[in-house]
C-alpha cells in the first residue's frame, strides 16, 4: 500500500508518498516542498492573504496528479500553526476537497509534536535517552521529550509543548531590518527565552538531541559549507552547540540577499531563516548536550508511519 502525507505548514506545502518494506521502515516514493508563504501576515491580520491562498491551490492541484499517478491508496492532509491562527481557513480547505478530495485537518500542537517525534526517532537511529525533538516551524516550535530503542522503534512521549513562536511569525513581529538590529534581536531573544522559561520541559539532562524542518535542515547545510542543498548529508549530521551559535549569529547579521548567495538556502526560506536560528540556538542553548542531529524525517514521515500502521488517513477512489 502507498500513502499520500501532506503537511501544510507556515511556509511551505509539502507531499510524502511512502509505503512500508519488509522490515517496516519507510520507502519514499516522492518526497518535494513548495514554498507557498501561506502564514504571510496571518500573525498581523489573522487571515490568509488571497495570493497565498491560490498559491496552495496551485501546489495541490499538481500533488493531485502525482498521488493518482502513484496509485496511493490512502491520503493525510495535515494542517498547523498558520491554519489554527486564520479566521478564513474554510476557504483553504475548500479548494482542498475540491482538488485533493481530502478532508483537511487542523491539528493541535501537541499533535503536531506527537507526529514529529514518531517520524523523527523513524530516521534517527541509535538515540541515547532521553531524547528531545524540536520541529522548528514557521508559526511555532515543537518541543517534545521521550524515549526511543536503539532501532528507532517504540518512540514514547514523556511531554511535549507547542510554542508559538516560528520563524516567519518572529520575523513579522519583531524582525524587521534587513538584517536586524541589535535592538531587534534582543526583544527577539527576550520573547523566545520567556517562552523557554515557562515551556515546563526539561532540557538540561537530554541524551539525543533532534532538530527537523527547514530552518533546522538549512542551518545544518550553512554549518556543513555546503553550495547546494544535499539531503544525504543533512540527515544525521551532527552539529555542535558553538557551530550552531554561530551560524545563527551569521544569519542575523546577513541580508536576505546574502542568504540567497550562499547556496543551499533557497531565496523564500532566507527571508525568514534569520529568526528560525534565533530560536534554534536559544533553545539550543539549554539542551545538555553538545550536539543536535539533524533529520530529515520529519512530520510527513509521521503521518504516513500512522496510516501504513495504524490506520489513519482516509481510503481515496481507486481507479
Amino acid at each position: 500500500m502507498r500513502v499520500a502525507a501532506i503537511d501544510c505548514g507556515t511556509n511551505t506545502l509539502r507531499l510524502f508518498v511512502a509505503g512500508l518494506d519488509a522490515d517496516g521502515s519507510l520507502r519514499e516514493y516522492d518526497r518535494r516542498l513548495t514554498f507557498v508563504g501561506l502564514g504571510q501576515g496571518v500573525d498581523a491580520t489573522g487571515a490568509f492573504a488571497p495570493d497565498a491562498v491560490q498559491r496552495a491551490f496551485t501546489a495541490c492541484e499538481q500533488y493531485s496528479e502525482i498521488i493518482a499517478d502513484l496509485d496511493c491508496q490512502k491520503a493525510r492532509f495535515v494542517a498547523t500553526s498558520a491554519t489554527r491562527d486564520a479566521s478564513n481557513r474554510e476557504e483553504l480547505f475548500d479548494g482542498v476537497r475540491s482538488r485533493l478530495g481530502i478532508e483537511p485537518e487542523v491539528i493541535s500542537g501537541l499533535e503536531e509534536s506527537r507526529l514529529s517525534f514518531r517520524g523523527a526517532l523513524s530516521g534517527i537511529r541509535c538515540p541515547r535517552n532521553p531524547v528531545l525533538v524540536m520541529d522548528s516551524g514557521g508559526g511555532s516550535t515543537e518541543l517534545v521529550r521521550g524515549t526511543g530503542e536503539c532501532d528507532g522503534s517504540a518512540a514514547r512521549i514523556e511531554c511535549g509543548m507547542s510554542l508559538n513562536i516560528g520563524s516567519r511569525r518572529l520575523r513579522e513581529r519583531i524582525l524587521h531590518g534587513d538584517p536586524p538590529t541589535a535592538e531587534e534581536i534582543a526583544e527577539a531573544r527576550a520573547l523566545v527565552a520567556e517562552q523557554l522559561d515557562n515551556c515546563g520541559i526539561e532540557l538540561s539532562d537530554i541524551g539525543t538531541f533532534i532538530g527537523v524542518a527547514g530552518t533546522v535542515t538549512s542551518m545544518a547545510a550553512l554549518s556543513l559549507g555546503l553550495f547546494r542543498y544535499d539531503r544525504s548529508r543533512v540527515h544525521g549530521a551532527a552539529i555542535g552547540r558553538d557551530k550552531l551559535r554561530e551560524v545563527a549569529d551569521r544569519l542575523l547579521s546577513a541580508t536576505v540577499a546574502d542568504v540567497t548567495s550562499w547556496g543551499p538556502v533557497q531565496p523564500q526560506r532566507a527571508e525568514v531563516l534569520c529568526a528560525g536560528a534565533l530560536i534554534v540556538a536559544e533553545v539550543v542553548a539549554r539542551v545538555g548536550t553538545d550536539a543536535m542531529v539533524a533529520s530529515e524525517s520529519d512530520i510527513l514521515d509521521g503521518i504516513a508511519l500512522g496510516m501504513l500502521k495504524d490506520g489513519d488517513g482516509k481510503d481515496l477512489p481507486q481507479q
